[in-house]
């Protein structure tokens, strides 16, 4: 392919930047070197499809070297300081150093074919013998540039084209000028690749007559990157890269396939690998062109969010600062009322012990009471003393006590304001903003939908406990999505949803509450619920019920056979080519009208359990004929391979089972349904069954109750009343749903035979 084809083909780049469509600055950061930051200037293809200038992949190389030998030069003596490597600049003495070396490489390359027996090392580079090896300056792996160093590295000549295209474009008025015309020269319109000039129409003739081999020479429209025509391989000289490697995903000569690294990898032609390449890059950006709609959308999304993460960024940091500065407010006027009431203990104590003090000090001066009590004993009258003296025997006495007995007015200590801060300190310390709960996980397992549903969930390991949750669900209309609907706060972790449509689609939800705050919502599931009402019913004990061979426990919601001592006595009938009979046992409800549905789980490790709806006109032909019918092989529809079951099929029965063993479930041959004629007979057996009886229109559908799949499909004769039935043999167990095993207080329209 012509340069002229090549630069056609990235120049829609260009165009759509010069009309406006694309602007430069997206374009432009992927033309910058990630090392210098600049424009790439003769950029090479590293191992790991990233590239980088040659002056920068040098400018790395020496570095590390540089690095590694002034590493070993400081160990070597402890007096020199270490440095870091990052902190030094690359010098120009070692760049001329470098490029001194380089061509002096490059001039033993050219001597390698004569001189290589003799001096084999002529071959490599300078690094050779030092670091080869630097982190790429994109993706940070380590690259290997192996012996032969930079020249093992391809020039990545289209990056080159579309980078020199960019600097025109940027330009934009800047024109080429033709470098053969006299002053002043006029502006070039063509460029000769051999030539390596750029010429206007009349030099472009001048230089390039007809009948001449300049003739010959290739030439493109005005530009100043004239690139080789052809691309050489970088381990032989001189030889042309004509194939391309699939597995080291570069282009190789024919010698590295014939001899060379790449001997027994798959490679391709050129032409081949193009038109893939480019058909692979042009159906990538077409892609990209045909979600331009979805980007902008998505970018407008991410503006939205970061203007919300600004704005909500501020919110929670005034409303924290808010809630701060009314803890240290009302902090401030617990300090106050504090302070006030140990001021007011403080000038209380003060005023009692200093009038205590001058009671004290008048009685220490004998300027006082004791004074006067001298004076009054001066008095003669005795009416008058008596009159005076008995109130001041009454203060000299008290005065007197005191002294014995002296109790200071007040107390001097503070004991009963201290403080203890010992919980406000470590609540405080706590402070942290509230946490988020982790969103629950929906337990399909535990999950069961019918016209009733129950919903269990879990908190994800590890996660502390929510107060409450909050369950939604909506119903998936064809026509539109419905309304969401909301429970009430649910405190454990399931929830019985009423009322539900049958034979729809319903998708849940379910979110955490941690102090008011929700977390998100959980993965939403889809449950699509069964074709009809609940039959609710237990195993009927009384109806065929074997004792000896099956286990009934006492909720009667689950049967299990045991292959014991019966099993053992029935040896001897098989050795003279008899058989074991199934043992059956039915639910205690029977229906006569209308359409019902019930799901059961069968125990894994069951050796044989038969499962489906009987007629109890069937049961009484089952239980008293004198002859062992319960045999599979006289049961036409047991899903055995017996010749007869064929011809069976063709007409109703009063019964219908299908055959469940070794992890396995076996549909009977013939079915009437189109649905399941070209499903396999023998399916994996389901983790619940759930059977459908149609009784006014004659049909049992048995599904996988989990995805709630049609598994098989087949007329039955309902006559009189049909009843859930269940045949074992051998090991195993059937447990009823518990949904199925709930009674209801209303009258179903079933009939429940004692």
């Amino acid at each position: 392919m012509s340069d002229s084809d090549d630069i056609s083909e990235f120049g829609f780049i260009v165009d759509r930047i010069s009309r406006g469509e694309v602007p430069i600055k997206n374009i432009e950061r992927e033309l910058i070197c990630p090392c210098c930051k600049e424009l790439f200037t003769h950029p090479l293809i590293l191992p790991c499809q990233h590239s980088v200038c040659h002056k920068c992949a040098k400018e790395l190389l020496l570095f590390r070297d540089d690095a590694a030998t002034e590493l070993d030069s400081e160990f070597s003596n402890p007096a020199t300081p270490v440095s870091s490597p990052r902190s030094r600049r690359l010098s120009s003495a070692s760049v001329e150093r470098l490029d001194r070396l380089t061509r002096t490489a490059s001039l033993r390359r050219s001597f390698g074919r004569k001189g290589s027996a003799a001096h084999p090392g002529w071959k490599r580079t300078i690094h050779s013998q030092g670091i080869t090896t630097f982190p790429c300056p994109s993706c940070k792996h380590d690259i290997d540039l192996g012996e032969r160093g930079l020249s093992g590295l391809f020039r990545n000549f289209t990056l080159e084209t579309i980078v020199e295209r960019y600097r025109q474009a940027a330009r934009a008025a800047v024109a080429i000028m033709c470098n053969l015309c006299k002053p002043p020269p006029q502006e070039a319109t063509k460029s000769c690749m051999d030539c390596k000039a750029s010429y206007c129409n009349e030099c472009f003739k001048l230089h390039h007559p007809w009948g001449t081999p300049k003739a010959q020479h290739e030439y493109v429209g005005p530009t100043t990157n004239f690139r080789p025509k052809i691309l050489m391989c970088p381990e032989h000289d001189m030889e042309k890269v004509t194939m391309y490697c699939e597995v080291c995903r570069r282009p190789v000569c024919h010698l590295c396939k014939l001899g060379g690294s790449h001997a027994n990898h798959k490679v391709t032609s050129m032409s081949s690998a193009y038109k893939a390449l480019k058909e692979k890059l042009s159906k990538s950006i077409g892609y990209l062109i045909s979600k331009e709609d979805q980007v902008k959308t998505q970018i407008f999304q991410l503006e939205h969010m970061i203007e919300q993460t600004e704005s909500n960024g501020e919110k929670a940091k005034r409303e924290a600062t808010d809630m701060i500065d009314g803890l240290c407010a009302i902090l401030e006027q617990r300090k106050m009322k504090l302070i006030k009431s140990i001021e007011d203990s403080h000038s209380s104590k003060l005023e009692k012990l200093r009038n205590q003090m001058d009671e004290y000090q008048g009685m220490l001066e004998n300027s006082g009471l004791v004074g006067y009590a001298q004076e009054v004993l001066k008095e003669t009258d005795q009416s008058c003393f008596v009159q005076t003296a008995k109130q001041l025997h009454v203060r000299i006495r008290m005065a007197t006590e005191s002294l014995k007995t002296f109790q200071p007015a007040a107390e001097p200590t503070f004991t009963d304001f201290s403080l203890d801060i010992s919980r406000e300190e470590k609540l405080l310390k706590e402070l942290s903003f509230t946490s988020v709960p982790d969103a629950p996980v929906i337990d399909l397992t535990q999950s069961r939908l019918y016209n009733e549903g129950t919903i269990s969930w879990q908190q994800p390991s590890g996660t502390p406990p929510v107060d409450h949750y909050k369950l939604e669900y909506r119903r998936l209309d064809q026509d539109g999505d419905c309304a969401w609907e909301s429970t009430e706060d649910v405190c454990g972790t399931s929830k019985v949803i009423s009322n539900l449509d049958t034979n729809s689609s319903y998708i849940f939800r379910v979110k955490g509450c941690k102090n008011s705050i929700y977390s998100d919502y959980s993965k939403e599931v889809v449950l699509h619920s069964p074709p009809a009402p609940v039959l609710r019913f237990l195993f009927d004990e009384k109806c065929g019920y074997n004792s000896d061979h099956l286990i009934l426990n006492k909720q009667r919601d689950s049967v299990e056979s045991v292959a014991g001592l019966p099993m053992l006595l029935g040896a001897e009938r098989i050795m003279v080519g008899s058989y074991m009979s199934l043992d059956f046992i039915t639910g205690d409800t029977g229906v006569t009208k209308g359409k019902y549905y019930w799901t059961f789980r069968v125990v894994l490790g069951s050796y044989l359990v038969k499962v489906g709806v009987v007629s109890d006109t069937k049961l009484q032909e089952w239980f008293h004929s004198p002859r062992d019918i319960n045999s599979p092989r006289y049961d036409q529809d047991s899903g055995h391979d017996s010749g007869s079951e064929d011809i069976a099929l063709e007409h109703s029965q009063p019964f219908t089972f299908v055959t469940i063993g070794m992890r396995r479930l076996f549909i009977p041959k013939g079915s009437a349904s189109s649905s399941t004629e070209s499903c396999k007979r023998s399916l994996s057996t389901p983790n619940r069954i759930g059977i459908c009886l149609d009784y006014d229109k004659g049909r049992v559908n048995f599904y996988n109750a989990d995805t709630m799949q049609c598994l098989y499909e087949r007329g039955v004769e309902c006559s009189g009343t049909m009843y859930p039935a269940f045949g074992l043999m051998g090991g195993g167990a059937v447990h009823l749903d518990e949904l199925i095993t709930v009674k209801e207080s209303t009258k179903l329209d079933f009939f429940i035979d004692s």
